[in-house]
């Protein structure tokens, strides 16, 4: 079984898609903007990173530049690397013949290298992200002197991210769809699914892009609170009101400048796996 690029394209904008149309308190979505940003710019950045990151031709770290790049060129502010950072190896590996992306993803985290390394330094220097401030070892701003999963080892306590390169994506394949499947099998309509799964990353994990900012005592605050929201969300049966929880809640975290937006990459890279999955079992896509 194999996937075209064509279909990883298509699979990693439907999910970008699917997560800045679900109201997810305290980032960016169709809801409401935040943080200097708005929705277009993400449905924006999905569509013009689409085609480095799905190239066949490239490595991971080339997929990641040149996907930074074209978004920069575009909305001329950093939308979307983390995203990136973690579609781009499940892009590649979802494009070996075989129906176990996470197997298929193991062997491509394996292969990373120098090159890589220097590639996703340039592109997180190029991306400017909020918060970033210096590394005790292996700083962007310098050469890279390990293989890029080497470096990710080493920012693997402070930052989520760079933590699945170093667990096989091991939160996403558990945890984030385990709460996707969850919200299916209740059957949750339309944006709910990818809400579930936002929640679960900001219920049970410490933001890392709350912890740049404003330090763990802020970002386990906002886990704590998203903990009993999350619990409010799922005894709430009516859309509007669950809508005016989660309103009330992205307000209050866009008025303390808090945004989730390791939570919200999370997110994609979960919706973007599910989507894969299902694509590689589908009969009729691998007829």
């Amino acid at each position: 079984m194999s996937l075209t690029r064509e279909h990883i394209r298509r699979a990693y904008i439907d999910a970008c898609y699917q997560e800045i149309e679900a109201l997810k308190p305290g980032n960016v979505h169709v809801f409401a903007d935040g943080h200097r940003m708005n929705a277009q710019q993400f449905f924006d950045s999905a569509q013009v990173s689409s085609d480095p990151l799905s190239d066949p031709a490239n490595s991971v770290g080339q997929r990641i530049l040149a996907a930074v790049a074209a978004t920069r060129l575009k909305v001329q502010t950093n939308t979307n690397l983390g995203i990136l950072l973690l579609c781009a190896p499940l892009a590649r590996a979802a494009a070996n013949r075989t129906s176990d992306v996470q197997l298929s993803l193991a062997a491509t985290l394996a292969q990373l290298d120098m090159n890589d390394a220097r590639d996703v330094f340039a592109a997180i220097t190029l991306a400017q992200p909020g918060g970033l401030g210096s590394a005790p070892e292996h700083d962007v701003a310098n050469e890279p002197d390990v293989p890029l999963l080497e470096a990710m080892r080493a920012a693997s306590e402070r930052d989520m991210i760079a933590r699945q390169y170093v667990t096989n994506f091991s939160d996403i394949f558990t945890g984030g769809l385990s709460a996707h499947g969850a919200a299916i099998a209740h059957n949750e309509p339309g944006m709910w699914p990818s809400v579930f799964v936002y929640l679960y990353f900001l219920s049970n994990f410490p933001d890392s892009h709350i912890i740049r900012k404003h330090g763990m005592p802020i970002a386990e605050e906002t886990r704590l609170a998203a903990e009993k929201i999350l619990a409010r969300t799922m005894e709430m049966q009516d859309g509007r009101e669950r809508e005016k929880l989660l309103l009330a809640f992205d307000a209050q975290l866009k008025a303390q400048d808090i945004n989730p937006g390791t939570s919200a990459d999370l997110t994609v890279a979960t919706l973007f796996a599910s989507r894969l999955i299902w694509l590689l079992h589908n009969g009729e896509v691998n007829a």
